[in-house]
């Protein structure tokens, strides 16, 4: 039985700013859309399976590093912890962390751009863990963000959990910037648990980023269904497909949507035209070495602390620590 009540604080991007997003991107040249918008419910739910395929090695390999580790984790902790996790989604990895810190009172911050989504995962998390106090905050945590004062208040050692290699979304420089502000967010003393998938064969991360079942396809076309829904935009899915490919010199995956025939697409009465054979570039997913993790922390106000990695080198958790 559910014991204490879910603080919802709502800092959902407003349409305008999807719109305004949006627009900015597709009027640059080249055109791009930025990754965070593809987390609606169904870009979120698509996420979700995409991680269950046989291909997308990341979730698991973390999952595993988690399970073998989160006891040796969870001690450095503290009592009474505040547990920020970044981009809740499914919540499954941060439940065996919460797993591991049983018998610490501790209060759990959820940020997450998806409401719907959020709201779900910190339901089902009060739930399961009856005694916890959660938080959810629909943010865009891309941005600087004041955490509640009253999530704060009597809270032990802050620690960011940020999983998923989703640091490799950013470009360089705003990987440096997003580092800064969470060395801020937790303060002198706080510490971040951060996930960084590793430089490995090229056909086994083209192959994550290309599933058979076709589950990043949508993933990525939902981002245009979700234009149309929230913005008015006028794009027909069937003109565009998915494209994904690692670029070795830029130590990265791209992902693509290509326009297959010359069109003009109204987004918000402008009119965005497209070449057949252009693309909007969707994501970039960097990929990291354990000396790049540390050295980009160590510019960044963290100290690094520690490393796990699984024995095929494939993912990496960091501990560090803000100095």
């Amino acid at each position: 039985m559910r014991t204490t009540t879910i603080h919802f604080v709502d800092m959902h991007p407003a349409p305008s700013d999807l719109r305004a997003e949006a627009l900015e991107g597709l009027q640059a040249s080249p055109k791009y859309l930025h990754p965070k918008f593809f987390y609606d419910r169904a870009g979120s739910e698509l996420f979700e399976r995409i991680t269950h395929t046989p291909e997308y090695y990341p979730t698991r390999t973390e999952i595993a590093l988690l399970e073998e580790h989160a006891s040796e984790i969870a001690t450095r902790f503290g009592p009474s912890p505040l547990v920020i996790e970044l981009g809740s989604g499914a919540s499954r990895k941060i439940r065996i962390l919460l797993d591991a810190l049983a018998g610490k009172p501790a209060r759990y911050l959820a940020l997450d751009i998806s409401r719907d989504h959020l709201i779900d995962s910190a339901e089902a998390l009060a739930d399961a863990y009856p005694n916890l106090d959660v938080w959810a905050v629909c943010a865009d945590y891309t941005r600087p963000l004041p955490l509640p004062a009253e999530a704060l208040e009597g809270a032990g050692r802050r620690v960011a959990f940020f999983p998923g290699s989703t640091i490799g979304n950013f470009s360089a420089a705003e990987a440096e910037l997003f580092l800064r502000s969470m060395a801020r967010m937790v303060g002198k003393g706080g510490a971040m648990l951060l996930g960084a998938d590793l430089v490995k064969d090229p056909a086994v991360l083209d192959a994550a980023y290309n599933d058979e079942a076709g589950l990043t396809a949508e993933f990525n076309l939902n981002l245009l269904r979700r234009l149309n829904r929230e913005t008015g935009a006028g794009f027909d899915l069937s003109a565009f497909r998915h494209k994904a490919f690692y670029d070795a010199a830029k130590g990265r995956i791209e992902m693509h949507l290509v326009s297959l025939v010359d069109q003009t697409v109204d987004v918000a009465g402008h009119p965005i035209r497209f070449r057949a054979g252009e693309t909007i570039h969707t994501e970039s997913s960097h990929k990291f070495t354990l000396e790049g993790v540390r050295a980009l922390a160590s510019r960044c106000g963290f100290e690094p602390v520690d490393v796990w990695t699984d024995p095929a080198g494939y993912f990496s958790l960091h501990w560090l620590e803000a100095r």
